[in-house]
């Protein structure tokens, strides 16, 4: 089966050892996600933007060593490669300072989605990070909105970063106008106020958006899952693994790509073939994803194999 990662790829300067000394490390959460799956054997592609600079040419040499197509290949001189500096907390987690003002990804546009690529693709997955800005916005509406005219399983992650969108409701506002077109939906437990504040409003606000799937992370606890079965929410959890986190910068995105990756090798035919058998299994593999992830440091170099992920003995 096919992917196609549709927003933001970027450089993560990782903090190292002394005071603001930085490793400057690939990231972005829908780039992330593409490299999990290319990792997990999936055909993986990648529809963003990324400057004719240094870090645009880094980026996009990872890409081709991970057999990652770019869609929009040609490197922009309008804006320098998005960056973020990385503010990690003794718990691993973690908080971005982000320099876009533009940054190359905000400049992806709605020319750059092109009908043929959807059309071939399976899953179409993208995020809120693409946007909070124009014309990034416009083109993740219009990758969407084609997608689920085209009966593609679309995936979407709220990812809600606070110095990007200063503002819940803006971010919500913006977000919902997608969500009739949103297959799977990836929130972690800090993002509930996408869901009206609380796991009781759950049902309602699956069964008004269609919503086939919602995923709500835990972080070291796991995830739990929302399955709307045709108006009745099947919901359980999944634990997660306990293990040191060095870093989390990733480490959502190396779970979600591992979990999309295991649902995409059951050969999937659309968003309601997929079963809660599926998505628990799919669950405990992206754990696993995950958990492996936040053992090494730095987004990307971070994010394990297939061969990682089932031959760990977690």
């Amino acid at each position: 089966m096919k992917i196609i990662c549709a927003g933001e790829m970027l450089i993560d300067f990782t903090p190292q050892t002394g005071s603001f000394t930085y490793k400057a490390n690939p990231g972005g959460a829908v780039a992330n996600v593409a490299v999990s799956a290319a990792r997990n054997g999936i055909d993986s592609s990648f529809l963003g933007l990324l400057g004719n600079d240094d870090f645009g040419h880094m980026l996009k040499d990872i890409l081709d060593e991970n057999n990652i197509k770019m869609l929009v290949p040609e490197l922009t001189d309008k804006a320098i490669t998005t960056l973020a500096f990385v503010t990690l907390y003794e718990n691993g987690e973690r908080s971005f300072t982000f320099v876009r003002k533009p940054g190359a990804d905000i400049l992806l546009s709605p020319e750059d989605v092109k009908e043929e690529d959807i059309r071939s693709c399976d899953i179409l997955h993208a995020g809120s990070v693409s946007l909070s800005d124009s014309p990034s916005k416009e083109a993740i509406y219009k990758a969407v909105k084609l997608a689920s005219s085209m009966n593609k399983i679309v995936s979407f992650d709220v990812n809600y970063r606070d110095n990007i969108w200063h503002s819940e409701d803006r971010c919500k506002t913006l977000v919902y106008d997608l969500l009739p077109y949103i297959d799977l939906l990836k929130i972690s437990d800090e993002e509930t106020f996408m869901i009206g504040g609380s796991e009781d409003n759950i049902g309602d606000f699956m069964t008004s958006n269609n919503i086939r799937v919602v995923i709500e992370t835990l972080g070291a606890n796991g995830a739990r899952y929302f399955i709307n079965d045709n108006g009745n929410i099947l919901s359980d959890t999944i634990p997660g693994f306990k293990v040191k986190a060095v870093d989390a910068t990733g480490a959502g995105d190396a779970f979600w790509g591992g979990f999309l990756s295991k649902i995409m090798m059951y050969e999937p035919d659309s968003a309601a073939s997929i079963t809660e058998e599926m998505v628990r299994s799919a669950l405990v593999y992206g754990n696993k994803s995950g958990a492996l992830c936040v053992q090494k440091m730095g987004g990307i170099p971070a994010i394990p194999c297939k061969a990682d992920i089932e031959g760990s003995n977690l």
